[in-house]
């Protein structure tokens, strides 16, 4: 972990597909977790910054998932992502020797379907998709937003302030453009809720005082 900011950034993507009820006991999400692969008998591990994978078997009750193989433990993860800090940390490093580069590790190694570079500071998010063996970055729609089939949600970057960040955000939207939200943002949204419909029975009240009945006696 680079800085403060960064388990947050994994937590609040987390948080949001939790929340919506989109996390499956099968699935691994995680932040800066060992993935593991063995090359020419060198086991070369990477921990990406976020990764989300659809399935993998599970693990003895009350055993902990210290690190995960891809193939022998369960699929392939579907996105990995990186948040670049100050300084750039090789994750566009295409080194094909040992230890191997971010890149190349995700892309030859592992072929992972999706990779994603984020930078907080500017708000930057490139994805590229694998095709025929090769990342390609893609192009966001006209919200600026990605569609992230595997999981059948967009991932786009949102400003705003979280647990007393005011930064750039990596969020998830609905095919429909709705938002996933936070749980902060899900109680406010009640608490507003709330607040309208009791503005709206006061509103009411006050019409049949003037007609001379009282509310409490309907």
């Amino acid at each position: 972990v680079d800085n403060n900011l960064q388990p947050l950034l994994a937590a609040a993507l987390r948080e949001s597909l939790e929340l919506a009820g989109l996390i499956l006991e099968s699935m691994l999400i995680a932040s800066n977790f060992g993935l593991c692969a063995t090359v020419n008998n060198q086991t070369v591990v990477k921990a990406p910054d976020w990764v989300y994978i659809p399935s993998v078997k599970p693990i003895a009750s009350g055993e902990i998932r210290r690190s995960y193989t891809p193939h022998l433990q369960g699929e392939i993860p579907t996105i990995v992502l990186e948040f670049i800090s100050e300084t750039e940390g090789g994750e566009y490093s295409i080194n094909p020797h040992y230890p191997y580069g971010k890149w190349y590790f995700y892309e030859q190694i592992l072929q992972v379907p999706v990779y994603g570079i984020f930078q907080p500071k500017t708000g930057e998010l490139e994805i590229y998709r694998l095709n025929q063996g090769k990342y390609e970055q893609q192009k966001p729609d006209e919200n600026n937003r990605y569609w992230i089939a595997e999981i059948n949600l967009f991932l786009g970057v949102w400003q705003g302030t979280k647990a007393e960040f005011t930064t750039n955000w990596l969020r998830w939207w609905d095919k429909s453009g709705n938002l996933l939200l936070w749980g902060s943002e899900r109680v406010a949204q009640t608490e507003y809720q709330l607040e309208q419909e009791r503005m709206l029975r006061q509103k009411l009240a006050e019409k049949l005082r003037e007609l001379g009945v009282e509310p409490e006696t309907l």
